[in-house]
C-alpha cells in the first residue's frame, strides 16, 4: 500500500525543489512531473482533434408550414392521389402541360392539401440513376470513419428534431404522434446508432480459415461497394422506410435511388432533404442519394436499369413478384419483404391482463398497418372467453382522429388511433369482415368505415374485434393490415402451431406464455424469419438482427449484418503467406502434357489420402502412395 501511493503521488516530491537546501530535490522527480504533464497535454490535443474530425456536425433543415397543427389548407372532397384530375386548380402555378403527370399529396385524416408533385418518366428516372452513379465514384473512396461522422451528424439532428420529424409524418400518413415516436424515430435512431458502433466491424477486411493443403496461403473477403442501389419502400412509415435503406446502403459506399410511395411523397421529399443537407455541409455530394417519384407504370425504368446493382422492395406481395421478374432483366439481387399475416400464439395458463398492452399495441399501432404487426391472437379454448371480453372492452374505448387538428385549447390532440392512408380497401375489409361473420366468426364491435365527426378525412375504419375465425376462413388468411383484432381458438400446443403455419406468408410471430423454456419449443417450431418471447416486433429494435421472412413474405435480410453485406459485393482474395519462401508449383507428374496418365492419378490419389483419409494410418498410406508416384 505503501508503494502504491508513493507512485500516485511522486510527482507531488518535485515540489521541494523549490524549497532551499532540501536533501530529497532530485532531477528525476522534475523528469517525472514533465513526462506527466507532457504526456496529458498530448492526450488532450488528440482527443480533441478526434472529437474535430469524428463528432457529429449541426446542420439546419427548415420545417414546412404543414407541420404545423395550426397549419390550415383547402380541403379535398374524396380525396384521393389524382384528386388534381377533377380539380385542375390543385396543379402548381408554373404547370404547362408538356405530357407530364402529377401526384396529388393530401394529409389522409383530414383531406388536407399539401401540394401537387410533379411524376418522374422513365427519361427523368434514367438521367437521376447517372447522377447517383456519377456520385459514387467519389463517395466510395471515403472512410468509414467518414461515414460514421455522416451517421452521428444525421443521429443528432433526428434526436433534436424528432417532434417535428413525429408531426410531418402524421401530416401525410395520418397516424398518430406516438405511432410516428415508435415506429419512425425509435427504429432509425436504433440503425443509425448500430452503423456508428458496428457497421465497420460487419464490412472490414475478413480472414477466413484454411486447410491443411492451403495452409501457405492467406485467404481473404473484402466487401466492396455495388455501385449504385435501388430501395422501392412502403407508405406506412414515410421515415423509417426511407431513411433505413438511405443510410445502409451509403455506408457500405453505394449511392442510392429511392423509389417512395405515391401516397407518401411530401413527407419522403423532405425527410431525404435532410439527408441531402447533412452530405452538403460535410463537403459530400448530395447526389449519392436520388428520390424518384413515379407513378407504378414508370417504376421498370428503375428496376430493368443495368446501372441498379441491388434492389430492396418492401411492399404488397402482387408487387414485389413485378419487381422480382424486372429485375431478371439484368440478374439485379433483390431483396424482398411482402408482409405477413403474424400469429402470437398464447400458451395455456397464460396471464391474460399482464399481456394485453402489448397485443393491443401490436394489433392497433399504426391503425394497424404495420408488417409485424399481430394478425392473429391463437388462443387456448379455457382462455379465450376472457380474452373476447378484455379486448373488446379495451377496444370501445380507443379514441381515432387527426393528431394535429387543432383544438381550442391549442395543443395537439390526444388520439388513440389515426387514420388509414387512404379507403380503398375498405369495401374489401368490410367484405372480409362480414364472410367471416357468415361463417360464424363473432363481431360485437367494429368491422366499418368509420364516419369522423370531426375530421373532414375518409380514411377511418372502426377498431374492430373478430372471434371465432376459422384459421381456414379468408379473414384468417390474408393480410389485413388494418385495426382488427382477429382470435383463433386451439385445444392442443400442436394445433396452435399447425394454425400459426397454415398461412402462406411467414415474416414475424410471438409466442407468450409462463414458462419461457416451453415458450421457446414453440417458437423454433414456427415457419418465419423473426420470433418474439412473451413481446412484439421487439427483434427490429435490435438492428444488429437480419430482419425478412420465408414463404410468401418474400426473401432475404435487411438490418443486421446480412443485410449490409447484402448491399456489397464479397470478393474472395487468396495471397501468399510467405511469398519469399513459400509459392504453388506444379509437380512434374501433373505438368501439361501429361507423361503417364496412371502416374499421375497415383498422385492425385495419394494426395487425397494424405490430406482427408480416416485414421492415421490410411493418411501414412496415401503418403508413402504419393512418393512413390513422384519418383
Amino acid at each position: 500500500m505503501h508503494s502504491l501511493f508513493y507512485v500516485l503521488f511522486h510527482p507531488l516530491n518535485t515540489l521541494n525543489l523549490w524549497l532551499e537546501d532540501d536533501p530529497n530535490a532530485s532531477i528525476v522527480d522534475v523528469l517525472y512531473l514533465f513526462t506527466t504533464f507532457s504526456a496529458f497535454g498530448i492526450w488532450l490535443v488528440f482527443d480533441r482533434y478526434q472529437k474535430a474530425v469524428n463528432s457529429a456536425v449541426p446542420f439546419h433543415h427548415p420545417a414546412p408550414e404543414a407541420a404545423d397543427p395550426s397549419w390550415d389548407s383547402r380541403v379535398i372532397p374524396n380525396a384521393n392521389l389524382r384528386s388534381h384530375l377533377q380539380m385542375p386548380d390543385l396543379l402548381p402555378l408554373q404547370f404547362g402541360g408538356g405530357g407530364r403527370e402529377y401526384i396529388t399529396c393530401f394529409d389522409p385524416a383530414n383531406n388536407l392539401h399539401l401540394t401537387s408533385a410533379l411524376a418522374d418518366d422513365a427519361r427523368s428516372i434514367e438521367a437521376k440513376i447517372k447522377r447517383a452513379k456519377n456520385a459514387q465514384v467519389k463517395w466510395c473512396e471515403t472512410s468509414f470513419g467518414e461515414r460514421r461522422r455522416v451517421m452521428r451528424s444525421l443521429l443528432k439532428w433526428l434526436v433534436e428534431n424528432q417532434e417535428l420529424c413525429a408531426r410531418i409524418a402524421c401530416r401525410d400518413s395520418g397516424k398518430t404522434m406516438i405511432d410516428a415516436a415508435l415506429g419512425e424515430i425509435l427504429s432509425t435512431c436504433s440503425k443509425l446508432e448500430w452503423l456508428i458502433n458496428h457497421g465497420e466491424r460487419a464490412l472490414r477486411t475478413e480472414t477466413r480459415y484454411s486447410n491443411l493443403m492451403m495452409s501457405y496461403k492467406k485467404s481473404q473477403v473484402i466487401y466492396e461497394p455495388k455501385g449504385v442501389v435501388a430501395a422501392i419502400v412502403s407508405w406506412n412509415y414515410p421515415l423509417h422506410n426511407a431513411w433505413s435503406p438511405i443510410v445502409a446502403s451509403i455506408f457500405a459506399g453505394n449511392a442510392i435511388v429511392l423509389k417512395a410511395s405515391e401516397h407518401v411523397i411530401w413527407s419522403t421529399e423532405w425527410f431525404v432533404g435532410a439527408i441531402h443537407k447533412c452530405l452538403e455541409v460535410l463537403g459530400y455530394d448530395a447526389d449519392i442519394v436520388q428520390t424518384v417519384c413515379c407513378w407504378p407504370d414508370q417504376a421498370e425504368a428503375l428496376t430493368k436499369s443495368p446501372l441498379i446493382k441491388h434492389i430492396t422492395f418492401i411492399g404488397s406481395e402482387e408487387i414485389g413478384r413485378k419487381v422480382a421478374m424486372a429485375a431478371t432483366e439484368h440478374l439485379t439481387p433483390v431483396t424482398l419483404e411482402l408482409g405477413g399475416k403474424d400469429p402470437a400464439i398464447i400458451l395455456p395458463d397464460t396471464d391474460l391482463q399482464k399481456w394485453s398492452s402489448i397485443w393491443m399495441r401490436g394489433i392497433f399501432q399504426n391503425s394497424g398497418q404495420n408488417c409485424i404487426g399481430i394478425e392473429r391472437l391463437i388462443v387456448h379454448s379455457k382462455q379465450y372467453d376472457e380474452l373476447f371480453d378484455i379486448l373488446t372492452e379495451r377496444v370501445a374505448k380507443l379514441r381515432f382522429g387527426s393528431v394535429l387538428a387543432p383544438t381550442r385549447e391549442g395543443y395537439i390532440n390526444t388520439v388513440d388511433c389515426g387514420s388509414m392512408i387512404s379507403n380503398d380497401r375498405f369495401n374489401v375489409l368490410e367484405e372480409l369482415v362480414f364472410q367471416a361473420q357468415e361463417d360464424g366468426a363473432r363481431v360485437d364491435i367494429g368491422g366499418k368505415e368509420l364516419l369522423h365527426t370531426s375530421c373532414q378525412g375518409k380514411s377511418f375504419f372502426q377498431a374492430t374485434v373478430v372471434g371465432d375465425a376459422k384459421p381456414s376462413s379468408r379473414i384468417a388468411q390474408v393480410e389485413l393490415f388494418a385495426p382488427i383484432a382477429l382470435l383463433i381458438r386451439y385445444d392442443d400446443i400442436d394445433d396452435a402451431i399447425t394454425i400459426a403455419n397454415g398461412t402462406r406468408y411467414g415474416l414475424g410471430a410471438s409466442v407468450f406464455g409462463p414458462h419461457q423454456d416451453l415458450c421457446i419449443e414453440v417458437a423454433k417450431e414456427l415457419h418465419c424469419g423473426m420470433v418474439s418471447v412473451n413481446d412484439f416486433g421487439v427483434y427490429y429494435l435490435n438492428q444488429d438482427l437480419p430482419f425478412g421472412g420465408t414463404k410468401s413474405s418474400g426473401y432475404g435480410r435487411f438490418g443486421g449484418s446480412e443485410g449490409l453485406r447484402s448491399l456489397t459485393n464479397p470478393k474472395a482474395i487468396v495471397t501468399d503467406r510467405w511469398p519469399s519462401f513459400v509459392q504453388t508449383t506444379i509437380p512434374k507428374v501433373l505438368d501439361y502434357p501429361i507423361r503417364s496418365l496412371v502416374r499421375s492419378w497415383d498422385f492425385v490419389h495419394g494426395l487425397t489420402m494424405l490430406l482427408y483419409a480416416d485414421g492415421y494410418r490410411a493418411r501414412f498410406n496415401g503418403l508413402l502412395q504419393l512418393t512413390k508416384a513422384r519418383r
